[in-house]
């Protein structure tokens, strides 16, 4: 995800060997998927349909993207299909499957630090009403991987492009979900590539494309949708919510004009009062989610001993898990993974976001253009973020002139207030945005009974 330090540092990962994947490549492995009924640190057969697979695509299917999916609980043949994307770039589809409260299991964190990782239900798993692809894309994150060098040089546009290719190549092989509503969802820095994913499927459905895909929309949370505009606005924000003095944002605001990003050098009182903020006022707050903790780390391995871990509670400290269970043997082979395709798992691919190309800088054009062809868009944002605060999502959703049908108005959960939303519409269009009260950077992992109910309402045609 954005700006998330990492619990437990983990040396980066390594790409496969190249030799090995020639042979995977030559042995004609295209695409597999199993259905998994069991897995290690769940106690039972699991109560949910999960299949794991690959897809290939690119040139002669030489990149090979590994995908979770679960079949909905609720009703399959009618629930909307989803396919989600994790941020980072490179951030495992795992990571929403098990913490951020989308997938149908979780960590047992009481039951798992200092032994063997534990998992169990997730009460509040989107999995209730719909049926979810966790996808690992780009390239070379999670348990995908490519089969030449070449392969794993992505950028924003063949990121969407692949995932395009993909969901293609995974709806033929999956006939059944067709008709099911589509969406794609995601969130963090997918707010960058869904929008240019969500074009190609507009695109390939006009050009006659086959499959024909039951587009109906999109999700983003705390999207990455303008990094300009939304940077801009963290010092309003960090106002609001008192992390800086009147006097000082006032100073601030008055000498930098408004403007706290590509400040002019020449302008030293603008820089002094950003310098304040940034050393005086924030640098000890944890950027995606400011009322908790933020994690001093130093660099160290993943094999580090759990009662090495300092011992105030860190959410950081969580994900040192999943980089134990899922390099554990055991559990990629009930996975299904191919052995040898990857050398390391980690949760997030410190190496495919050093060289990864950012090709797209907003994608607000993109929801110019798709507001026109009547698609529904749910946007949320945890309103104690400050990594993509939820000022520079309104900022960019206002500037797309949208009409407000429904203005700003509390909606609740359990009577009590989950959050703040208004609706708008452009002709045939709907989108909604909503505060997630209390909810941080992926709001679901701070607020997953609240995120639940938004999103069963949403996907449900009811109003928040």
């Amino acid at each position: 995800m954005l700006n998330i330090t990492e619990a437990c540092y983990i040396s980066m990962a390594m790409l496969p060997q190249a030799l090995l994947l020639l042979v995977l490549f030559h042995n004609g492995v295209a695409s597999s998927s199993s259905i998994v009924s069991t897995l290690p640190g769940f106690s039972g057969d699991l109560p949910f349909k999960l299949e794991t697979g690959y897809v290939g695509v690119g040139d002669l299917d030489d990149v090979q993207l590994f995908y979770y999916f679960i079949e909905s609980e609720g009703s399959p043949e009618h629930d909307p299909l989803v396919l989600w994307l994790t941020g980072g770039p490179a951030c495992s589809g795992f990571h929403t499957f098990v913490y951020v409260n989308i997938g149908p299991l979780s960590f047992d964190y009481a039951e798992s630090f200092g032994k063997e990782p534990k998992l169990k239900l997730n009460p509040y798993s989107w999995t209730k009403v719909a049926s979810i692809i966790f996808l690992d894309a780009p390239v070379g994150t999670g348990f995908s991987y490519a089969t030449t060098w070449e392969g794993y040089n992505v950028s924003d546009t063949s990121h969407a492009a692949q995932t395009y290719q993909f969901l293609r190549k995974w709806l033929i092989d999956h006939p059944k979900f067709l008709n099911n509503p589509l969406y794609i969802g995601g969130e963090s820095y997918s707010g960058i590539v869904v929008p240019v994913v969500v074009q190609e499927i507009s695109d390939g459905n006009d050009e006659g494309d086959e499959p024909p895909m039951n587009l109906k929309g999109y999700v983003l949370g705390n999207p990455a949708v303008d990094n300009l505009r939304g940077n801009n606005l963290k010092v309003p924000f960090c106002h609001l919510k008192a992390l800086i003095s009147d006097s000082l944002y006032q100073s601030t605001k008055r000498n930098c004009k408004g403007q706290y990003i590509n400040v002019d050098p020449k302008n030293k009182l603008c820089l002094d009062d950003l310098e304040l903020i940034r050393e005086q006022c924030v640098n000890d707050i944890n950027p995606s989610q400011i009322l908790e903790p933020k994690c001093h780390r130093d660099s160290g391995n993943l094999l580090c001993s759990f009662s090495q871990l300092p011992r105030q509670w860190c959410r950081e400290d969580n994900y040192i898990l999943s980089d134990v269970w899922a390099n554990d043997k055991m559990v990629q082979n009930a996975l299904h993974i191919r052995p040898g395709s990857i050398k390391e798992w980690v949760r997030c691919n410190k190496s495919i976001q050093a060289s990864f190309i950012h090709d797209v800088s907003s994608t607000v054009v993109y929801h110019e253009n798709l507001i026109k062809q009547g698609y529904r868009v749910l946007v949320y944002s945890g309103d104690q973020d400050m990594n993509i605060p939820y000022l520079g999502t309104i900022s960019w959703i206002e500037s797309l002139n949208a009409t407000v049908t429904s203005p700003w108005k509390p909606w609740l959960v359990n009577e009590q207030v989950a959050g703040y939303r208004v609706q708008y519409t452009n002709q045939k269009h709907e989108l909604t945005f909503t505060t997630i009260k209390g909810g941080g950077h992926a709001a679901p992992e701070y607020k997953p009974e609240e995120c639940l109910a938004m999103a069963s309402r949403w996907f449900g045609y009811y109003p928040l």
